[in-house]
């Protein structure tokens, strides 16, 4: 039921206007009265109605100050006016501060209950409206939070800054700080019907993000590199552990809701930003030690003992012995990690193996080299080292993916004149220009001099590197604003900037008009169109 408030001086007129409609059949319940607008202010504060029905000459604040006051503070507020006939032109002419419709006193039943379903019709497509922003926007927000959560846990960010203003921005204010305590949870269902669990895995998304929401400091996110797998990032607060209620409200729901079987690997709590992805791995080696069965599973890698040797040291000189095309050293490198692993045991030897994975996948998607027969090699990979069978094979498997991604990225870093790693450069900021990138991180992260990138970029694209990202962001940024959901400051951090102010400036320098004016042109354009 849709709510209105009465605002007229005379309680007689508001007595007549109850007993003049059927209020329920028509939608309405009238939520309050008022006999000036100083009052109805009052009232709609209280109340915050869908519509007001107002006379004009009231005392203290009259009808016409009354919807000024609506148009600058509630403008979602519908408004009706009602005018004796002296007061008609005035009335008239007030429409465009906020009045939707007038009446005529003494008012006639007919036409009240035609205003009213004209308004009624005009709440509920506005109401609408409203929801399918939101769900725009949120849908937005959690795609772009999704995958900047995915890259901080693979550690992809190896030369982005992660600023605490961007965290804030995607709402993952829980991992500012080196300090922060996280476990991760992955989620496989399972039917002895594949093609159910085919047909129901983006349900079963839905339906992981709709129970993270439910508990403070849980996220999900969903990794390409493992069908019909959600993964949780569960942040341990004050002290708290909510993961082993969360894990059976998983189970339970999607058991009752989808008729699907969970298999879950719980991993090791982890310290700090640095360590998300040990925290990652170790979740996905607890999930490889299920057992094929269709049947629901909880495997438990806090209990286990494995240690974790594999240091971010050598994880850096197996990746600069890749991006320098130097593979003799690689394999080096990587033999010589696996064997002080495998002296641990069993699962630090498949945790190494499985971050020099990440490792390779993550050159890969920088250098573009991430086919669909590449993520089948890797994905063979995978499962060669959750198997486990053989130490040997795994080593095989890993030191064979590698000379596949050296050959390429050889091929990109010595390619004539720079053109090919600039390439891989330009595509890296397409992929990644919402976030905190600059020359220096980038030139960090392709291994090569800052002052050599700087000279090859401008050389090569046409525009320095500060120009083509503020004409990329910009370029994003109109194309964002054709969709009339989006508020002004939700685009320029889409697109990333903190400060809306500061977004409008940049705009109007590249378009000549501010967002706001330039959506409002492409919108009168639009109906020019239409009407042709």
């Amino acid at each position: 039921m849709l709510k209105v408030i009465m605002v007229d001086d005379e309680i007689q007129i508001r007595k007549g206007l109850k007993w003049k409609v059927d209020w329920d059949e028509e939608g309405f319940v009238i939520a309050g009265e008022a006999s000036n607008g100083k009052e109805a202010l009052q009232v709609i504060e209280e109340v915050m109605p869908d519509l007001v029905l107002t006379d004009v000459r009231m005392p203290v604040l009259d009808g016409m100050q009354l919807v000024k006051v609506l148009s600058d503070k509630y403008p979602v507020i519908k408004v009706i006016v009602l005018s004796g006939y002296a007061d008609f032109e005035y009335v008239r002419s007030s429409l465009v501060e906020g009045v939707k419709d007038y009446l005529l006193k003494p008012v006639d039943p007919e036409e009240l209950t035609a205003a009213l379903r004209k308004s009624k019709s005009e709440i509920e497509a506005e109401k609408q409206r409203r929801m399918e922003r939101d769900r725009m926007n949120q849908l937005h927000s959690e795609e772009m939070r999704e995958q900047y959560l995915l890259h901080l846990v693979k550690d992809e960010w190896a030369g982005m800054n992660i600023s605490g203003e961007r965290l804030s921005q995607l709402k993952l204010d829980v991992l500012a700080g080196e300090d922060i305590v996280v476990q991760f949870i992955t989620v496989e269902i399972r039917s002895m019907d594949r093609e159910q669990v085919k047909e129901l895995f983006l349900p079963f998304k839905m339906l992981c993000r709709e129970l993270s929401y439910e508990h403070e400091g849980i996220m999900s996110f969903y990794d390409t590199s493992y069908p019909n797998m959600i993964h949780f990032l569960c942040h341990h607060h004050s002290g708290e552990n909510q993961v082993p209620i969360f894990i059976q409200e998983l189970q339970k729901s999607v058991s009752t809701y989808l008729n699907l079987e969970t298999v879950i690997g719980l991993g090791k709590v982890v310290r700090g930003l640095s360590q998300l992805k040990n925290g990652y791995i170790s979740a996905v080696l607890s999930w490889s030690q299920s057992s094929a069965d269709a049947t629901s599973q909880l495997i438990d890698g806090t209990t286990s003992k494995q240690t974790i040797e594999f240091t971010d040291d050598a994880e850096w000189k197996l990746s600069n012995s890749m991006e320098q095309g130097e593979f003799e050293n690689f394999q080096r490198h990587l033999l010589t990690t696996l064997a002080e692993c495998d002296r641990q045991s069993v699962m630090s030897y498949s945790f190494a193996a499985s971050r020099v994975l990440f490792m390779l996948e993550s050159i890969a998607r920088k250098y573009d080299l991430y086919t669909e027969e590449m993520k089948k090699k890797m994905w063979n990979c995978q499962l060669c080292i959750w198997e486990l069978t053989s130490r040997e094979r795994v080593k095989g498997e890993l030191l064979e993916l590698a000379r596949m991604i050296a050959e390429k990225v050889s091929e990109t870093r010595h390619s004539s004149n720079g053109t090919a790693i600039v390439e891989n450069v330009r595509q890296y900021m397409d992929r990644h220009y919402a976030n905190e990138i600059s020359l220096t991180s980038l030139a960090d992260q392709f291994h090569i001099n800052s002052a050599y990138l700087s000279e090859m970029f401008k050389e090569l694209v046409g525009q320095n590197f500060s120009d083509y990202l503020v004409n990329l962001r910009m370029d994003k940024a109109r194309s964002l604003l054709m969709d009339e959901q989006l508020k002004i400051i939700e685009i320029a951090h889409l697109v990333g900037y903190s400060n809306s102010g500061y977004f409008s400036t940049v705009f109007k320098k590249r378009f000549g008009q501010k967002p706001l004016d330039y959506r409002k042109s492409m919108t009168v354009d639009k109906e020019r169109r239409n009407e042709v």
